[in-house]
């Protein structure tokens, strides 16, 4: 029976995703305080890391954003917006074979930082196919905080495929799923956290510290990705 239920979830997970029209918002979601941080048209909203404007690599590919590898500049991009305090997040995201990206939270714009990966917590957009002769507690995989935790039985699709990433940050409890399965649920005044963090390479970042406020962001990592249905809500 459980298997049952679990199937049928994931089912009702994926036709979610492609039942709704990308980049717009349900009425319940609008009544929920939802807001689209990415309209389908324009990178409204958006601008590179410290810098005005956004880099041509980055274009607008069949109503999603598309990190173009054949153009010169390019560079991280991070929304407008600082986010501060609880909050929940989707986007969905595909990648080609081999492709290594991110998505960003905590991002910090102080000139301290020359580079976004140097103050954000990112989430794994990869192809672990990059990796394959590594070792298992490589924590650089799809679903992982880049270098800080691996993911638990993170399942991505193949490349070309459309996946999910669903953050809930409440009541300093980090909660991530990928494509409806629960893959983190950290609570980031514990001690698994705290010591991850002091061992990393982010171990002077402002999250680090206990600053869990900042903009969200998209990794220029020079590899083709695309990003759709952007959208996040304060609690």
């Amino acid at each position: 029976m459980k298997r049952i239920i679990l199937t049928f979830a994931l089912f009702f997970v994926a036709f979610s995703i492609k039942s709704q029209t990308v980049n717009t918002l349900t009425p319940a979601e609008k009544k929920s305080g939802w807001k689209l941080l990415f309209d389908g048209k324009s990178f409204a909203g958006w601008h590179n890391y410290r810098k005005k404007g956004i880099g041509e690599r980055w274009v607008i590919s069949q109503g999603a954003m598309k990190l173009n590898v054949g153009a010169e500049e390019g560079g991280d991009i991070v929304t407008n917006e600082v986010f501060k305090g609880d909050f929940e997040f989707k986007i969905d995201w595909k990648i080609v074979p081999y492709a290594n990206n991110g998505v960003f939270f905590f991002v910090n714009e102080s000139p301290a930082f020359k580079t976004m990966y140097e103050s954000g917590l990112e989430l794994q957009v990869i192809d672990n196919a990059i990796y394959k002769n590594e070792k298992k507690d490589n924590k650089h995989l799809v679903g992982d905080f880049f270098g800080i935790l691996k993911a638990r039985n993170a399942q991505a699709k193949k490349p070309g495929e459309w996946n999910r990433y669903h953050v809930i940050f409440k009541k300093n409890v980090l909660r991530v799923s990928l494509n409806g399965s629960l893959i983190h649920n950290i609570d980031v005044n514990g001690s698994e956290w705290k010591t991850a963090v002091s061992q990393s390479f982010l171990k002077n970042s402002p999250f680090a510290k206990g600053r869990f406020e900042g903009r969200i962001g998209l990794q220029d990592w020079h590899s083709e990705v695309w990003y759709r249905n952007i959208k996040a809500r304060k609690f």
